[in-house]
């Protein structure tokens, strides 16, 4: 008798009906991403060397970008406000991320929860209370002693604020990994604390900070909602692709800032990439957790610190509650709901519930089809360069800038004899870009989740002759409810904010909420555009709140053999 979990980490299909099934989810998933990223990636390119007619006009485009003096300063400002920001966020995260888990300050659990409750509010509503607290009429206009908040210091500060919960996330993670064998050392050869922090500590989650460094950058070089709600005449890469492509019916130029937003961000990606891949293990089967030793000075120190970092986050959620809320500000400060009224055109209620069903495809849909591709990698594909290939695709959108990417989609929707034009201003347009754009930090999830799965389930399943799809459902599914939770909320969550990827795309009765924000913005009225963002912000605490009482129950059936194990 053949021993099939001799070699678990090859398991090969088994029946012609797997490998039948097992084909045709490859070849959906190479269409769906054919289709989705590399068409309209490539459709870009192609428009940046053609006329308004579609004709080869070489580089003529590009050397009007370059002879425009306007748009080249573009580039500068991109890099650096995200230069900036990233180092203001590289020092806060950390110095934040040091707190939750190398100090024995008091309320840290508190802490922990405040640093992620930015996550929950759009990009937009931070950038709207911002402006009430530090613009022309703002309470604390005098604190920038002259300057203006609509520019370069405005992009900075809610920049920071919108990226600063991803780099407490990220560094908390590599700071949770610290072997305390190597405190143990360095305190054996009286290294100071000073010393101790240049040799173990910084070591040890170098390339955390490198990656959270990379991640933070590409986030705000390519992010358009902040810089066109604060941004003022401080034009960005971002700005000039919308300028070009609404503005000015110009999508040969706007082709040409795409490839140039692109190309700084498909280079950062590429060096995380290759630091990611470089790096050892952090933690060993020998290493030993580490645990702080109290100190007060130090504890009370950083309580003080995180304290008013959570301060700020508080105010800056509350004055966008309030900026809804007061009738006419600053002169009748009187609380109103009228705002939620939304009394301009092509705005209204419904563009939230649009942004509801929107949400809820992305999230159902994304994560089944981020599950299987993920399962494919880890699973039952053998061929290591297949499977190689499918995660290098997968990795793709995390590169691609959202207004890229849905210009992308304009120009390929939008082609010619395209028999899938009918789809343009459809909610089905909008799930399919948003699912594309945000596909890659699921994949990554869900393939983690699968990987803690021993390979000799699968020699099991198939030295019983168990089809593929029944192990999956039986199997592999239950185990990775957390994960498969994760990735729903997630998705669901940056579908209820995203704006750059569908800015292009929308139609008169699928518009969003988050893109209504952007249009009430821009008509001046503010007031309503926070309203509206605060409506985004309730959706997105409601579902989070639901997901932690689902999962408590889920989780409490199908993981009853974790506790059974462990015991």
């Amino acid at each position: 008798m053949t021993n099939v979990t001799a070699n678990p980490a090859r398991v090969r299909l088994r029946s012609d009906r797997d490998g039948m099934l097992l084909v045709a989810l490859l070849c959906a998933y190479g269409l769906f991403f054919l289709l989705t990223v590399i068409v309209p990636l490539g459709l870009i390119l192609m428009r940046s060397f053609q006329d308004r007619n579609g004709n080869f006009v070489g580089l003529l485009n590009w050397q009007a970008y370059f002879s425009s003096a306007s748009l080249v300063s573009s580039f500068g400002h991109s890099l650096l406000v995200a230069t900036v920001t990233t180092v203001i966020v590289l020092f806060l995260g950390f110095a934040y991320a040091y707190a939750l888990c190398r100090t024995r300050m008091p309320w840290r659990p508190f802490f922990k929860i405040m640093a992620m409750a930015p996550l929950l509010m759009p990009g937009l509503l931070k950038a709207i209370a911002l402006i009430y607290w530090f613009g022309n009429q703002g309470v604390l206009k005098d604190a920038l002693m002259g300057a203006s908040i609509y520019g370069p210091i405005g992009i900075v500060m809610a920049s920071t604020i919108w990226t600063l919960p991803h780099a407490i996330l990220v560094l908390s993670a590599a700071m949770m990994l610290s072997d305390a064998r190597l405190f143990e050392a360095a305190a054996c050869l009286r290294a100071g604390p000073l010393r101790t922090f240049l040799t173990v500590t910084l070591p040890g989650v170098r390339y955390g900070l490198i990656s959270t460094g990379i991640f933070i950058f590409i986030r705000v070089l390519t992010d358009f909602s902040i810089p066109k709600v604060i941004g003022g005449n401080y034009n960005v890469l971002a700005t000039d692709i919308y300028k070009e492509v609404v503005g000015q019916q110009n999508f040969e130029m706007g082709a040409v800032v795409s490839i140039m937003l692109l190309a700084p961000a498909l280079i950062a990606f590429l060096i995380d990439r290759v630091v990611a891949d470089g790096k050892g293990e952090g933690m060993t089967a020998r290493s030993v957790p580490h645990e702080p030793k109290p100190s007060r000075i130090r504890d009370m120190t950083y309580f003080a610190y995180c304290a008013v970092i959570t301060i700020i986050m508080l105010a800056v959620i509350l004055m966008g509650q309030l900026a809804a809320l007061f009738r006419f500000w600053p002169y009748n400060l009187s609380l109103t709901l009228d705002h939620y009224a939304f009394d301009m055109q092509g705005v209204g209620w419904e563009n939230f519930w649009n942004s509801l069903v929107l949400s809820v495809f992305v999230a159902t849909f994304g994560s089944i089809l981020t599950f299987v591709s993920a399962y494919l990698v880890e699973k039952p594909l053998d061929h290591k360069g297949l499977r190689g290939a499918i995660h290098a695709v997968a990795l793709m959108p995390m590169a691609i800038p959202g207004l890229v990417l849905g210009l992308g989609y304009l120009l390929f929707i939008n082609a010619p004899g395209n028999p899938l034009g009918f789809l343009y201003g459809t909610i089905s347009i909008l799930v399919i870009n948003t699912i594309s754009h945000y596909y890659t930090v699921p994949h990554l999830t869900a393939r983690t989740a699968l990987r803690q799965i021993d390979r000799e389930f699968e020699a099991v399943a198939a030295s019983l002759k168990m089809p593929l799809w029944r192990n999956f459902f039986r199997v592999t599914v239950p185990i990775c409810v957390p994960a498969i939770l994760d990735v729903w909320v997630y998705l669901f969550l940056s579908a209820m904010t995203t704006v750059s990827g569908l800015i292009f795309l929308y139609g008169i009765h699928s518009s969003l909420a988050s893109l209504a924000v952007v249009h009430l913005d821009e008509s001046g009225r503010l007031a309503s555009a926070a309203a509206m963002g605060t409506l985004i912000l309730y959706a997105c605490v409601a579902v989070r709140l639901l997901h932690v009482l689902v999962a408590r129950h889920i989780i409490g059936k199908t993981q009853k053999w974790r506790s059974q194990g462990n015991g």
